[in-house]
């Protein structure tokens, strides 16, 4: 009977560990807006690139900066996010995933891994993406699209709110949203 090997990457590296902890390095550091009553909507936000996102979750691992996360690096993450990792767990996780054979990840090996997790996510996304879309196919979701799914949730909102919500992560303006503005909406 063949078994599956879950790799000691996969254990520590869940999407919902990195997800928690970048929410509360994000809270931590900035705040949430506040906007005057007078304002019509809150200002569009500019949403980083995925490149930019991977560098920054990057250097939260890099301790000392030096592009390269040690597997004592990898420890003081996890225990400053609550979890607790063996010097052990760490260097197998780490033996696991480098490339070059210097015993430390390196920003190739870090997106590696990053591609890996983030697939299952994308899959599920893509699919709930899709519940939204008025015109199935269509590759963006219209207010139209979001009033009436919110109204099979339960959650019936007015199609002038509905233009509000999206209106938020309209990233270029054109009144929908594309899958990645619903990404961005998302995370």
């Amino acid at each position: 009977m063949a078994t599956a090997k879950v790799s000691k990457a996969s254990k520590w590296f869940s999407n919902k560990t990195l997800r928690l902890s970048l929410h509360r390095r994000r809270s931590k550091s900035s705040p949430t807006p506040t906007f005057p009553e007078s304002s019509p909507s809150p200002p569009r936000k500019t949403p980083k690139r995925p490149y930019e996102e991977m560098k920054e979750v990057f250097r939260y691992f890099d301790g000392d900066d030096d592009g390269k996360i040690s597997a004592l690096e990898l420890r003081a993450y996890f225990g400053s996010i609550g979890e607790y990792m063996s010097h052990e767990d760490a260097q197998a996780v780490i033996n696991e995933l480098d490339s070059d054979g210097d015993s430390m990840l390196d920003y190739q090996d870090f997106l590696k891994l990053m591609k890996v997790e983030n697939r299952d996510d994308d899959d599920d996304l893509k699919r709930a993406f899709e519940m939204f879309e008025l015109e199935k196919g269509s590759g963006c979701i219209t207010p139209k699209g979001l009033q009436m799914m919110l109204n099979r949730l339960g959650d019936a909102k007015s199609y002038d709110e509905c233009v509000a919500m999206i209106q938020v992560y309209d990233i270029d303006g054109n009144g929908v949203l594309d899958f990645y503005e619903f990404h961005e909406m998302m995370a």
